[in-house]
């Protein structure tokens, strides 16, 4: 199992749909995540994207700088950047990164936004530009010289001068729920991922582009995004997830959804499904809980409970075939340390803290290992 952490470039907080508790989207701050995360042992990090986000790329060179073993999963943006420079910006964010660059395709899914970027692109339109704009920007990477003639792509002669670290390409992470996205994830992605939709949701999804990638002769892994609430037991994991939502009202919630319901990704439509906008009903699945939804767009849903239990819920998802999570939970960065203590000795995970031994508090100035558990 691969665990990835997520930098909020668009803000933290100990609540949702407020600003009590708020902590500002600082570069000091994403500096402290992102090293805590390096020094814990994830594989990597999320940073968003979107105009309500700190530009991904300019975030992910500077923290490159300040990590280790870190990698970015950073967002391509088709349409709104062409595949020649994306490549470009990629080639060089993978060789001064050392190789840590992950791509994270986004074809967007808020037509208002969008608007306001200067794209007018249907939803399968878009997924259209994303199988030109991928179709180039791989050959581009792989060392290949491009020239090809689309419907929403054109290149005559591309060629990238500068190679990548990692080949032949950096990996492409791809997350789509239509079908016109999964299509395109077959053909291209390396992972697919999902938002966190019940087990039986996500094992139809992965059987399907794993059939569709096969049609084209490909193999591909699959990936989940999700938020983590996990404390010492499970009354308090889910007293903690009550006091996240205690300042949304009913407004706010009616607000949110509204916003949402423009969006025309059938992603975010099936996250709006799981709760319907009420929350009566939010533990969707055991312990699987749909309340960040309620005013989050984007990934909606939290694993809730002790660590036993959040463990063997992952462990479910993992027996579907997920081998990426990419997790998160507010505020970032003392969940970053709750969930490396509580959860990750009973992963099977690739990483792992780097720190020889555990220590906490001395007693009576003195150390004694056993009262540690490692």
């Amino acid at each position: 199992m691969e665990l990835l952490w997520f930098i909020p470039s668009h803000g933290d907080g100990r609540y949702l749909g407020t600003t009590k508790g708020g902590r500002s989207p600082e570069y000091s701050y994403f500096k402290q995540v992102a090293q805590a995360a390096d020094r814990l042992g994830y594989t990597g990090v999320l940073i968003p994207t979107g105009k309500s986000c700190e530009d991904p790329w300019l975030l992910a060179s500077a923290l490159a700088a300040e990590t280790n073993r870190l990698r970015f999963l950073v967002a391509v943006r088709p349409g709104l950047m062409t595949p020649t420079l994306a490549a470009r910006m990629a080639s060089t964010l993978d060789r001064i990164s050392d190789g840590r660059l992950l791509i994270n395709v986004v074809a967007g899914g808020d037509p208002v936004e969008l608007a306001g970027d200067g794209l007018f692109l249907s939803h399968d339109e878009r997924y259209e530009a994303t199988d030109e704009f991928l179709t180039v920007w791989r050959r581009l990477l792989a060392g290949e010289e491009v020239t090809l003639s689309g419907k929403h792509v054109s290149v005559k002669g591309a060629k990238l001068l500068f190679p990548a670290v990692q080949k032949p390409y950096p990996p492409i992470f791809f997350g789509g729920s239509s079908d016109a996205g999964q299509r395109v994830a077959a053909r291209h992605a390396d992972v697919y991922l999902t938002w966190g939709e019940p087990p039986e949701q996500v094992k139809d999804k992965i059987e399907r582009v794993r059939e569709l990638a096969r049609q084209e002769g490909r193999k591909i892994e699959f990936g989940v995004r999700l938020h983590i609430i996990v404390r010492e037991t499970e009354k308090e994991a889910w007293e903690a997830a009550e006091r996240l939502i205690r300042y949304v009202d009913d407004r706010t919630i009616e607000e949110a959804q509204r916003v949402f319901a423009r969006y025309d990704s059938v992603g975010q439509q099936r996250m709006r499904q799981l709760h319907g906008g009420k929350r009566d009903s939010l533990e969707i699945s055991p312990n699987l809980w749909a309340g960040v939804g309620l005013v989050r767009g984007g990934a909606g849903t939290a694993l809730v409970g002790d660590p036993e239990t959040v463990a063997a819920r992952l462990r479910e998802y993992e027996q579907l075939g997920i081998r990426y999570f990419i997790l998160s939970g507010y505020p970032h960065l003392e969940e970053a340390y709750r969930v490396a203590e509580l959860l990750f000795p009973l992963l099977p995970l690739t990483s792992r803290r780097t720190s020889s031994a555990i220590q906490g508090e001395v007693v009576g100035n003195e150390f004694f290992p056993t009262f540690i558990k490692v």
